[in-house]
């Protein structure tokens, strides 16, 4: 426990009755502070199974979990890693007969089928189209994944804020000011999420909303459920307070005094996950529960110049009198006419970060408001070219959109004929590029020779012309040849599940060498994503489909065919600690917590820094708990709600960044735009005073 605080040491080696609220910004040792507690508290003897970890989301579990799982830390039982969801989820699946028939469900001697994001998008999905079809949400142009979230979204809002989910539709009404068309849509959202509720307590099936709800509204008060969790736990550890729901924080407070010990972690300029019912006030009111409140000050990550940029840029946003001082050391403008000049320019920087000054590719981030695929690819392959190892992570982005996922689920059609699903030649050619590992040309003469999309055959290679196997050459033939085998031999055989097929064809032909899937991480992340996705859909539906005609595998196709989003799954995460170059989201760079040395912010002329994604069957504002009733949303709420939240995204940037900040501003925009947008008007101020 060396180069610890004083401040901390105290946090760590408190006495193990004691509740403590602790507080700061980012990169006060906050964490790090949690997880020597949590090591000093298993070697003083406290049994591991008797520690809840407690955060808003698995991924902020990551650097308590490397403690767990370290070779040092002596054997013994398992602390308890736990969201708030997960708990509840526990508790319905333990105490289910005690919960099924006081929610409601119609089969409470059945037991229940606990749905994932992506289930429970299929289930939306399969109830609303008929919707859509007879005219519901008729004015409204949006995808239809987008419309499915959203609706779960406004759900899962009412479970964590705390009021029915049959108030969703009159509070967004009571609030909106503008064209009366969109009152209809909000009674479509409505009826729809009722909809889905009855049919999810007609088949005892339980989304997270509904996990939420029978956890704290139906088991939490009972003597025999709270009896079990307070024996259960005796000593809390709660990190990143401030990002958790309304109805986490109510939990904990009741909870709380049970505990023997308790630390909780709170970051004063954080509150990202605000538009998924996250609650920094509620959060903060847990301090008055607690018996000590310390306060971590003193920052280990930024140097004085970039917390000096913080602040003056916070003043900026907020239209405050601003005292810049020298900024020539900490930050850096790249400037260009156009985009891809701008691109060529930060590459060109990284590399010189790299090679001159012998800053490690992990200390580097490129961060944009958005990452388009466009954007995504531009930037990785320049810098491929330039020999950088880089890494990209955008959990929105779905499974269906991953060049790996593509070919594993264009290989599943070819080798299951029966779901008389017929990829295009397209398709095809970029599933064998990928898994081949040629490249365009060839795979694309190679698929125009051999497939034939009728009837999902695939011809020999010796069949093909000599000069044309020549062109093709006999190297990327023999490892066709063996993959149309492999297909063959499968295609006699009794089918697997998707999932089964997947890992049978991955380990038997995909990951071997010279191709594509052998040693590419990223793809290989990307496969364990997709096996994990099928593997957890496979499960809910076989609970749940009574007709023997459903098969999973092409379902599951058509549902991402539908566009419905992948759940999060932490190998996406678990990649940061490469040494390589992150390009990401800045809020997705956020939840990351992990500091840096160098950032470079794309386009800050963006409006996506600053203006909040449409979202018109849902409004996070609204639908919390300090919005009062019947008030009106107007644009200056719109205003100020973006003014805070681009404040607290540039200053938890900046305190992940250690010595420097590049601005990349091109003349015209990705799209070909002159923007002036909100932030850089505020370096703007910045820089002229």
């Amino acid at each position: 426990m060396t180069n610890l605080s004083l401040t901390q040491l105290q946090v760590i080696e408190s006495p193990l009755d004691i509740r403590l609220f602790v507080s700061g910004s980012a990169g006060t040792g906050k964490t790090t502070a949690g997880i020597e507690r949590l090591r000093y508290l298993l070697e003083q003897g406290i049994p591991a199974d008797s520690i809840l970890m407690l955060t808003p989301q698995r991924t902020m579990q990551e650097p308590y979990l490397d403690l767990l799982t370290s070779p040092e830390r002596r054997a013994g039982g398992e602390v308890a890693s736990a969201t708030i969801g997960g708990l509840a989820k526990r508790m319905c699946d333990l105490f289910w007969p005690m919960a099924a028939e006081a929610a409601g469900f119609k089969n409470p001697d059945q037991p229940p089928v606990f749905l994932t994001l992506e289930t429970a998008q299929y289930y939306m999905a399969y109830l609303v189209r008929p919707l859509l079809e007879q005219g519901y949400f008729q004015s409204l142009t949006i995808d239809r994944n987008r419309l499915y979230s959203q609706i779960l979204d406004n759900l899962n809002k009412a479970a964590v804020v705390g009021f029915p989910y049959t108030e969703i539709g009159s509070r967004m009404d009571t609030a909106w000011f503008g064209d009366p068309g969109q009152r209809r849509i909000y009674q479509d959202a409505q009826e729809c999420a009722t909809r889905f509720r009855e049919f999810c307590l007609e088949h005892n099936l339980l989304d997270f909303s509904l996990q939420l709800e029978i956890f704290t509204n139906i088991l939490w008060p009972q003597e025999q459920v709270q009896n079990y969790l307070k024996q259960s736990y005796r000593h809390l550890i709660y990190d990143n307070v401030e990002e958790d729901a309304p109805r986490a924080h109510d939990i904990i407070h009741e909870w709380l005094a049970d505990f023997d010990s308790a630390l909780l972690i709170y970051d004063n300029d954080a509150g990202y996950r605000y538009f998924l019912g996250g609650d920094a006030v509620t959060g903060y009111a847990l301090s008055e529960v607690c018996d000590e409140r310390i306060e971590l000050g003193e920052s280990f990550v930024s140097s004085e110049d970039v917390i000096q940029l913080s602040n003056t840029l916070v003043s900026a946003l907020a239209h405050q009198k601003t005292e810049a001082g020298n900024l020539n050391n900490t930050m850096e403008f790249i400037l260009a006419h156009y985009y891809p000049e701008m691109l060529d320019d930060i590459v060109a920087r990284i590399r010189s970060l790299i090679e001159q000054d012998g800053i490690p590719p992990t200390e580097i981030v490129v961060l944009a408001p958005y990452l388009s695929d466009a954007l995504r690819f531009s930037i990785t392959h320049r810098l491929d070219q330039a020999g950088i190892p880089s890494r990209t992570h955008r959990p929105s982005r779905s499974l269906r959109s991953e060049v790996g996922s593509q070919a594993l689920l264009t290989l599943s059609a070819l080798a299951h004929p029966y779901w008389n699903v017929h990829p295009t030649k397209f398709d095809v050619t970029h599933a064998l590029m990928f898994t081949l590992n040629t490249d365009l040309i060839r795979a694309q003469l190679l698929t125009e020779i051999v497939y034939h999309q009728r009837d999902l055959q695939l011809s020999s290679f010796e069949e093909i012309k000599p000069d044309v196997q020549e062109r093709i050459t006999y190297l990327l033939g023999e490892k066709y040849t063996n993959l149309r085998t492999w297909l063959n031999d499968y295609r006699g055989q009794a089918s697997l599940p998707l999932d089964f097929f997947l890992r049978k064809i991955f380990g038997e032909v995909l990951s071997q060498p010279d191709h594509g899937f052998h040693r590419n991480e990223d793809a290989i992340r990307v496969a364990a994503s997709l096996i994990e996705s099928i593997k957890k859909f496979r499960y809910a539906m076989e609970s749940s489909s009574t007709n023997p005609d459903f098969d999973l595998g092409r379902e599951y196709l058509a549902m991402l065919e539908d566009g419905v989003i992948a759940a999060q799954y932490l190998e996406s995460w678990r990649s940061e600690n490469k040494d390589s170059v992150l390009v990401a989201p800045a809020h997705t760079f956020l939840m990351m917590n992990h500091p840096v040395t160098v950032q470079f912010w794309l386009d800050p002329g963006s409006s996506g820094w600053v203006q909040r994604l449409s979202q018109p069957l849902t409004q996070p504002y609204v639908l919390s708990r300090h919005w009062q009733p019947g008030r009106l949303w107007m644009d200056t709420d719109e205003v100020n709600a973006e003014t805070e939240s681009l404040a607290r995204l540039v200053s938890g940037l900046l305190s992940r960044c250690r010595e420097k900040l590049f601005l990349a501003i091109a003349d015209l925009s990705e799209t070909g735009f002159e923007q002036r947008g909100t932030l850089l008007r505020a370096f703007q101020k910045v820089i002229s005073e």
